[in-house]
C-alpha cells in the first residue's frame, strides 16, 4: 500500500512539475523582444552567458530594425558559429550579420596571450580586473599582435595595463590599447 501511495505522489509530482514548466515557458512568449532595445539587452545576455566566452574574446554587437550586426574577434571557430547561432535563437531578432573574426591557431600566440595576462592580472592595480567568470580585460593576439580590450575603472589603469602589456616579452608585434575608462575624469 504504501509503495503505491509513493507511485501516486511520485506521479503526481511529475506531473504537476510539467505544468509548472509548460506554463513558464507558454509565459516567456508574451514578452518576447519587441524594440532594439530589448533586443539589445537580450543579445548581451547570451553573448555574456556563453559559458565558452573567455578573456582571450572581444564581441561586440549592433542592433538596427531587429537586424544584429555581430562584430568582434574569438580565439576559436566554434565560438563564432556557436554564437550566431545563439543570437539567431533570440526571439525579434530579424537576421544576423556575422562579421567576427577568428584569430589564427597559433601556438606562438596562445604563448603570448598567457605572458600578457600574467603580467597585467599580476599587477597589485589590475588584479581586480580578473575577478568574475570573464575578466574585464580582454586580451587579442593575432600573429603577435596584441589589442587590449574591454572596461578599466580609471585612465591610469588604462595605462597601467598598456605598460604591462608592452613589457610581456613580445619579440616581435605591437600593443594596440583599446581599453574604455568607465568614468573618465573630467577636465575643467
Amino acid at each position: 500500500m504504501k509503495v503505491e501511495f509513493l507511485g501516486r505522489y511520485l506521479a503526481a509530482m511529475l506531473l504537476a512539475g510539467a505544468g509548472i514548466a509548460g506554463a513558464s515557458s507558454h509565459g516567456q512568449t508574451a514578452t518576447e523582444p519587441r524594440t532594439d532595445t530589448d533586443l539589445t539587452k537580450a543579445v548581451r545576455h547570451e553573448i555574456a552567458m556563453y559559458p565558452r566566452y573567455s578573456l582571450w574574446d572581444d564581441v561586440e554587437f549592433r542592433v538596427s530594425n531587429g537586424q544584429v550586426q555581430l562584430l568582434g574577434a574569438v580565439n576559436q571557430p566554434y565560438k563564432k558559429s556557436d554564437i550566431e547561432r545563439l543570437v539567431r535563437s533570440i526571439p525579434g531578432v530579424a537576421g544576423v550579420s556575422d562579421e567576427i573574426k577568428v584569430l589564427p591557431l597559433s601556438p606562438s600566440d596562445d604563448r603570448l596571450r598567457l605572458q600578457v595576462a600574467r603580467a597585467i592580472f599580476r599587477d597589485p592595480a589590475l588584479s581586480r580586473y580578473s575577478m568574475g567568470a570573464v575578466p574585464s580585460i580582454h586580451i587579442l593576439v593575432d600573429n603577435g599582435h596584441v589589442t587590449l580590450a574591454g572596461v578599466v575603472g580609471s585612465e591610469m589603469d588604462k595605462n597601467i595595463a598598456g605598460i604591462r602589456a608592452n613589457g610581456a616579452g613580445l619579440s616581435f608585434g605591437s600593443v594596440t590599447n583599446n581599453l574604455q575608462v568607465e568614468h573618465p575624469a573630467k577636465k575643467s
